[in-house]
């Protein structure tokens, strides 16, 4: 991946996020009260969002800091599986609140924002994956492109 775009995206990505976090962070206090129970389909999101940060952490961070722990299959798998996760909760929320008509109801809204968002960041994380996966397959992720040069060969 490009030092450029990857890092432009995962910016874009963390901010995204973090929106995404407390959108659902609201729906969920919103609707967890004595008398009925959060939607699974909230709490799901509120899990994708929690989710995403570890994985931008790993993706982002790993790579500079800690590289030793870093191997790009890892990446690319991690990205793929939190790509499902993201079309998976996008599409259960979609669905959930339908094509509704808010009316100025702020609850309504902050669902229809939180799948806005949720869409946003699957075409990110998408993205991204497609980037790891290309750099995976060119063998950028072999174990033997990994090692440091002074670094004997086992």
């Amino acid at each position: 991946m490009g030092f450029g775009i990857s890092t432009i995206l995962h910016g874009v990505l963390a901010f995204f996020i973090v929106i995404e976090l407390g959108l659902t962070g609201y729906m969920v206090s919103v609707t967890d009260d004595d008398w009925s129970r959060t939607p699974s389909r909230f709490s799901f999101m509120l899990f994708n969002s929690i989710w995403s940060i570890l994985v931008l952490a790993y993706i982002a961070l790993t790579p500079r800091f800690l590289e030793r722990f870093y191997h790009g299959l890892v990446a690319l798998g991690l990205l793929a599986v939190t790509t499902l996760f993201w079309f998976a909760g996008s599409i259960a929320l979609a669905v959930w609140i339908g094509v509704g008509r808010c009316r100025g109801n702020h609850f309504c809204q902050s669902i229809q924002a939180a799948v806005a968002f949720g869409f946003f960041i699957w075409a990110l994380f998408t993205a991204l994956a497609v980037l790891a996966g290309l750099g995976a397959f060119r063998g950028g992720a072999r174990a033997d492109t990994t090692r440091k040069p002074s670094q004997p060969v086992v």
